[in-house]
């Protein structure tokens, strides 16, 4: 036995850790790595076992957003019921044909855009959204004789502190807008955040994207332009920057990167 061991003392490692004083820094920090370690893993198994019902509530939020642009949600109804009027199809932008390279039920819109096979890097990008897919998934509603009664089409871009997620409803005309609507979007509360506001989206239901001559003149800003009254929106008090932002992600959308090839055969009648 050495100078410095007497029979009572602890040997090896894990017989002087336990020896230790509970306020010893190695116990210390022993049991806030271990508090760490079972609550990391208490928050793993519970996003993972999360994982469908977040994914069933971010469906039927979008499902939701598409029926209330579209002018058909009413309260209590079955959201998924009512989702099943409305036909969804892949859309290529550059041509403004339907695609059937892939399935419209199971496109991932959101991965296409991360896909470099499927999405540009956007040189010219008034939105501020980086990259887009070639592809769209767009939702059509028929009324009942089948005939084409709108078409709803998702937009993106950035406003002031966010990118703002949401759809545009357009009248099987191709020119006329039924609504507008965000779903997602960290804009400030009271200011920007009032593209909520169910009187400023009231604004946008029969405005018109384009004029007679086939030129964009959609336009949110504070005072009318030359364009005249039905193509401007009034723009959010106090919130410039991001009235600009949807000014910018609309006219990109409707424009010649985005939707217009489709707006133009929508009109035409060749769809």
């Amino acid at each position: 036995m050495s100078d410095t061991q007497t029979p009572d003392t602890p040997k090896g490692p894990i017989g002087r850790f336990l020896a230790a004083s509970p306020d010893s820094v190695g116990k210390t920090i022993f049991v806030a790595v271990a508090i760490c370690l079972v609550a990391s893993m208490i928050v793993s198994v519970a996003a993972v076992s999360l994982r469908p019902v977040q994914e069933a509530n971010k469906l039927r939020d979008k499902q939701l957003n598409v029926l209330q642009v579209a002018g058909v949600y009413e309260p209590g109804m079955d959201v998924a019921a009512a989702f099943a009027d409305f036909e969804p199809k892949v859309l290529e932008l550059a041509s403004g044909d339907f695609s059937d390279q892939f399935d419209a039920a199971t496109f991932d819109d959101a991965a296409a855009v991360d896909d470099p096979e499927l999405s540009i890097a956007l040189e010219n990008d008034p939105a501020a959204i980086g990259r887009q897919s070639k592809f769209r998934t767009i939702y059509l509603l028929k009324d009942e004789s089948g005939a084409l009664d709108k078409v709803i089409l998702p937009i993106r871009g950035y406003g002031l502190w966010s990118t703002l997620y949401g759809f545009i409803a357009i009248e099987e005309n191709g020119n006329d807008i039924f609504g507008l609507q965000f779903y997602q979007h960290g804009e400030t509360p009271g200011l920007g955040a009032e593209v909520d506001n169910p009187k400023w989206k009231a604004l946008w239901n029969g405005k018109k994207l384009f004029d007679e001559s086939g030129e964009l003149q959609i336009s949110v800003a504070k005072a009318q332009g030359p364009a005249g009254p039905e193509h401007h929106i009034d723009a959010l008090a106090g919130a410039t920057l991001t009235s600009v932002g949807v000014d910018n992600l609309v006219n990109f959308w409707m424009g010649d990167q985005g939707y217009a090839p489709f707006l133009e055969k929508l009109k035409a009648g060749e769809l």
